[in-house]
């Protein structure tokens, strides 16, 4: 039965959106008519291919919308509701109307016939992790199963995105607290006080003459300063988006001290986990490999791990390659060596993945406590230049008095 998208006025005049499913237009705005509501427009739910729109006209799903779908699905499924009633309901829940045009394309695809994983992987919106997990699902019968594993591989990597973006934001508020301060001493406070100094015959100390000199800069120059502020990011946007500048802010990033490290136990856990639901779902590894891959964000670490895959094809040692290409930690490498030895490969992955997830927890706590103290020194101490700046030819004249 087709989806159709519609919007409705209510009794107090009020706009309603959602999505009926329905033989036709006309059976729609009958429903709509049964509910109270005027029908303003009803539109079929569009069943396109991924390629057929631009991909910044399409609404993607946000993680928090895919973990919360995941989940839903999983208790669904698992209490015996059928997969279209399932799907129906979930969108049925969902707030935000393009999530509901979603699940109703994809419920449609599944009672023309499709398998759940082929209606999933035409619409575009999902990560190929997601077809192939619920493809291996449905092929051994246990697609109960795997959704809950999926749901919580979706809710776990939600977590330690929101975990990350989280400890961004304290950082962010001081840089820019910082930047507001000194704008401010340097824009209208300095300029009142060292008013006083220019009319005095004696030499001015060297910081006092460069504060001023800076001071007059930035009252003059500060539209250029924002121009040239905005392009230099635009530019360096438009660089990092060509595959050189990706590579190259990549390979930069792996080899900071401190950073390299959280990058590159981020993407390790990551990499463990999805390389483990997909062999727990009965994914070949060269498969999984090559999903796994792609969850990357660095391409550095995805080009390796497509070289290990390659090789694993070969008839390598998936440790091995891992191991030579220098971005997995030893831990984790010989926690794979281990499963590929026992036919544990799977759990020990999984194990792994726990592992990197409580390191980067732990990392990302020390960096912050490492950030925070050395934010508030950097502003300390550009404060202190300043009022020093404007503190000496005050003592220098106490002095000759």
């Amino acid at each position: 039965m087709p989806a159709y998208q519609f919007t409705a006025l209510d009794a107090s005049g009020k706009q309603q959106k959602g999505v009926l499913e329905g033989d036709s237009a006309r059976q729609i705005r009958q429903q709509l008519r049964d509910k109270a509501l005027i029908p303003v427009s009803v539109d079929p739910v569009e069943k396109k291919d991924k390629h057929d729109q631009p991909r910044w006209f399409k609404k993607s799903m946000t993680a928090y919308d895919l973990a919360l779908m995941t989940r839903q699905l999983s208790v669904l499924v698992a209490a015996g509701i059928p997969l279209e009633e399932a799907i129906r309901a979930v969108g049925k829940q969902s707030e935000k109307v393009h999530v509901q045009n979603l699940l109703m394309s994809v419920r449609s695809r599944v009672m023309e016939g499709h398998s759940l994983a082929s209606a999933l992987q035409q619409s575009g919106r999902f990560p190929d992790l997601y077809g192939a997990t619920i493809a291996a699902g449905e092929r051994s019968g246990h697609l109960d199963l795997i959704l809950d594993q999926l749901a919580d591989y979706t809710e776990n990597r939600f977590a330690m995105q929101k975990k990350i973006q989280g400890a961004m934001v304290y950082p962010i508020i001081l840089m820019l607290m910082a930047f507001a301060i000194v704008m401010g001493l340097m824009t209208y406070v300095v300029p009142d006080i060292v008013k006083t100094f220019d009319q005095s015959k004696d030499a001015l100390p060297w910081i006092t003459v460069a504060l001023m000199k800076a001071s007059d800069f930035i009252r003059v120059a500060w539209p250029f300063l924002l121009i040239g502020t905005g392009l230099g990011i635009f530019l360096l946007v438009r660089f990092l988006r060509t595959t050189a500048g990706h590579y190259s802010f990549d390979r930069l990033t792996l080899k900071l001290p401190l950073f390299g490290k959280l990058s590159r136990g981020i993407n390790a856990a990551r990499f463990a986990s999805t390389l483990s639901i997909l062999t727990q779902s009965g994914v070949p590894l060269v498969d999984a490999l090559k999903i796994g891959a792609a969850v990357s964000n660095n391409w550095v670490i995805r080009d390796a791990v497509n070289i290990a895959a390659e090789k694993v094809t070969e008839g390598g040692n998936l440790a091995s390659q891992l191991e030579r290409s220098g971005y997995f930690p030893p831990m984790m490498v010989q926690m794979i060596k281990s499963g590929e030895a026992s036919g544990e490969l799977d759990r020990m992955l999984q194990r792994s993945s726990d592992m990197q997830d409580r390191e980067v927890t732990t990392l990302i706590s020390t960096l912050l406590a490492l950030l925070e103290p050395l934010m508030l020194v950097l502003m300390a101490s550009i404060v202190l230049v300043i009022v020093i700046a404007v503190m000496l030819p005050i003592v220098n004249m106490n002095n000759m008095i």
